[in-house]
């Protein structure tokens, strides 16, 4: 195992194929941390079902606690953890400024990768996505919120790399990934 580390960082709206890159890297053994499971294991510990609403009380309580950076606070030790074992992680979820200073500060290796498809691509993937479907009329508002109360705009535009997901062919986007893991020397 070399000395170079990597923490990567897939952002973006939702449907934009952040998940699909995670679970791409993840079959050619780079592990993932998926922000999403600290509301996951916080409603279990409150013997809360995961359902939408308390997704969102949970999501709004612990910024309110921790700041906008909470979900990357609730991460690093996992993170430490997996890189002290591994040379490269990926993140799926990172989404406020507030997480990605924080990130940057505690890990200055890592790396933004801007996953984008146009909004209305974005809309039908989301709409027919098996889990937490989310209708088309829906979708623009929660692109809103998203921008507005989670402060998603800063991670995407500093972006160090971005990958165009407008095909709905997955093969096309694990290629741009693996080109792309290629091109800033990450062996997969």
């Amino acid at each position: 195992m070399g000395n170079k580390k990597h923490l990567i960082a897939f952002v973006g709206m939702p449907g934009s194929g952040k998940t699909e890159a995670t679970a791409h890297l993840d079959t050619k053994g780079i592990p993932f941390i998926r922000f999403g499971d600290v509301t996951d294991a916080g409603l279990a510990a409150k013997g809360l079902p995961l359902t939408p609403e308390n997704e969102r009380d949970f999501r709004e309580h612990i910024r309110e606690e921790l700041g906008m950076a909470a979900y990357a606070i609730r991460s690093e030790v996992r993170i430490q953890s997996l890189l002290k074992t591994h040379e490269t992680v990926a993140l799926d979820g990172l989404y406020s400024w507030g997480e990605y200073q924080y990130l940057k500060e505690k890990f200055p290796e890592l790396i933004l990768i801007h996953v984008y498809a146009e909004p209305e691509i974005r809309y039908k993937r989301l709409a027919k996505r098996p889990i937490r479907p989310v209708s088309v009329e829906k979708s623009r508002s929660r692109d809103i919120a998203e921008i507005e109360k989670l402060d998603k705009g800063g991670p995407i535009a500093i972006a160090d790399y971005i990958i165009e997901n407008d095909d709905d062919r997955l093969e096309t986007l694990y290629t741009k990934i693996d080109t792309l893991m290629q091109r800033v020397g990450i062996v997969i």
